[in-house]
């Protein structure tokens, strides 16, 4: 154990604790609610007791599988990002361990112990196991590298402790606890990292980022998940080898998995600020180049606000909605907010008074951002989500600020459809004028627009906002058989009901026929509609106001 470390400035009581379970000392400047657990007599406790107490809270089942390994003869540790959280009081899903013992060895050591094991990862030299309710992963000490013309790394096998730590990819994931007892290994200085809230590589950051590229995108989501700060050193390595992470050398699929936990993160700001790391070191050139995009110059003659810093403040002001709305955390809304103007510069047109206007950036953008996810390997449902929200999100204002007619709130729901909530909180989110009354005059619109939905809502069904026949209906009324002109009439249908609300199925089946005839079908003698006029044309498209 490094004593740098334990000296006093890192160790504090503190001032207040359980009830229930007596307190006992932990660093300095970590989270001041770290939690308590039964130890005994806490002032007589040293700090190396103080830590194996903290760390032993990660599982009780880690100690018992570090005796199974100790009695194996091998050596077992709790590594990474298990024994990073504890310090900063954060719950890890799965647990992961290190050892010296080769996999197929992992394997007869905890094949009569562990409920189930498995060994996708094998090839990597990790064994993954679960006892009770407890998961666990176990990799043998490793060092590895890429190969530049590879995606997968060249893995060989180590034989200590310190040179796994080593690979590790920043020093606040390279610390371990040894199994059992849980002592704290900390060779490089992980642990006064975690106080000072930096993110610092083991070794030279360029050799480290040259070894495993996708690092530099970890350090940015390390920035968003914790709150931390990239050291200057990690700062010039990003933006001197970004370069790397352009295909085939790391695969979309690992570039949008670590987008994906960089903006998923639980710290209102965090994926603003991972964001701004990314672009002030051009790593989003070359993973997410529309963004850097968004800072269009500004001057006296271009009147405009910066679209990238607008970009950032839409995204945190979202995340902060979606509790509001039921969604936290959501990759849909997210990735919305952050791109949902990337279609500015295409569409940037010089007025002639001067102004600058981005017409129909709306629609531009949600293509944009169709490809560039799909490019990402996002699921298609992630990728139609956006883009539509994308094109939805300036709906709202379309309407003026005059009174939002039945038509006009059904019109609005349904295009919306199950991306309704969403659209509440990107529309909200992307106010983001200095001016409090024009603020505050938008907020009040769109209150009087969700207190509208609410109103019809409770009047008639607007989530699903079908016409009053169906095609089985419509197929036996016009005696057609499936096909598009059962697809059309429902349409028309369908825009009746946004347009005038409820028909009721008599005065549908006579608009529907008035529609057929309009269309020159032969409708049926006995289906003939009594000549009494009609809410709708028969011709005309309704539209909602």
């Amino acid at each position: 154990m490094a004593a740098a470390i334990f000296t006093d400035r890192y160790w504090q009581y503190p001032a207040t604790h359980s009830k229930r379970f007596p307190a006992f000392p932990f660093p300095t400047g970590y989270a001041s609610d770290l939690f308590s657990m039964p130890v005994p007599e806490p002032d007589r406790l040293t700090k190396r007791q103080a830590t194996a107490a903290m760390l032993a809270a990660i599982s009780p089942l880690a100690n018992d599988l570090g005796e199974l390994f100790a009695a194996a003869g091998h050596d077992l540790a709790l590594v990474g990002g298990s024994v990073r959280d504890v310090f900063l009081n954060r719950q890890s899903d799965d647990i992961d361990l290190t050892t010296d013992a080769p996999p197929d060895r992992v394997q007869t050591i905890v094949r009569d112990w562990a409920d189930q094991v498995w060994t996708i990862g094998i090839e990597y030299g990790t064994v993954g196991l679960r006892k009770d309710r407890s998961t666990f992963e176990i990799t043998t000490y490793r060092s590895e590298s890429y190969d530049r013309t590879s995606r997968k790394p060249v893995v060989s096998f180590g034989r200590s402790l310190e040179e796994d730590l080593a690979r590790r990819d920043f020093t606040v994931n390279a610390m371990a606890a040894r199994l059992p007892g849980h002592e704290l290994v900390d060779p490089f200085g992980g642990l006064a990292d975690l106080r000072r809230k930096v993110l610092r590589t083991p070794g030279a950051p360029q050799e480290s980022f040259t070894d495993d590229p996708l690092r530099i995108l970890r350090a940015a989501r390390f920035t968003s998940q914790l709150d931390f700060t990239a050291t200057p050193a990690v700062r010039d390595a990003m933006q001197e080898l970004a370069g790397l992470l352009a295909p085939p050398k790391v695969s979309a699929e690992r570039i949008g998995g670590e987008l994906t936990k960089l903006l998923l993160s639980r710290v209102r700001r965090g994926p603003a600020a991972g964001i701004r790391l990314l672009v002030e070191t051009g790593v989003t050139d070359q993973v997410l180049p529309e963004i850097p995009r968004l800072r269009l110059e500004t001057d006296e003659h271009l009147r405009h606000k910066d679209v990238y810093e607008h970009s950032l403040t839409v995204l945190s002001q979202a995340i902060g909605l979606e509790a509001r709305y039921g969604l936290e955390p959501d990759i849909v809304l997210r990735l919305a907010a952050l791109l949902h103007d990337i279609g500015k510069p295409r569409t940037r047109e010089l007025l002639p008074d001067g102004r600058v206007a981005f017409h129909h950036h709306e629609r531009v953008g949600a293509k944009m951002a169709g490809k560039r996810l799909s490019q990402l390997r996002y699921s298609k449902d992630i990728v139609d989500d956006v883009s539509r929200l994308i094109e939805l999100h300036l709906r709202f204002h379309g309407y003026g600020g005059g009174e939002w007619t039945d038509s006009a709130v059904r019109r609005y729901v349904t295009d919306a459809g199950p991306l309704l909530k969403r659209l509440h909180a990107l529309t909200r989110a992307d106010c983001t004028t200095r001016n409090k009354a024009k603020a505050q005059r938008l907020e009040r619109a769109y209150d009087g627009l969700e207190a509208r939905i609410a109103e019809l809502a409770a009047k008639e069904e607007l989530a699903s906002m079908r016409p009053d026949l169906d095609g089985h209906e419509i197929m036996a009324i016009l005696g057609i058989p499936p096909g598009r002109l059962v697809g059309l009439a429902y349409s028309y249908l369908r825009e009746l009901r946004i347009e005038l609300g409820p028909l009721g199925p008599d005065a549908a089946r006579a608009e529907l026929l008035r529609w057929a005839a309009s269309q020159g079908l032969q409708v049926p003698p006995e289906a003939q509609p009594p000549d009494t006029g009609s809410p709708g044309s028969g011709t005309a498209d309704p539209a909602g106001g």
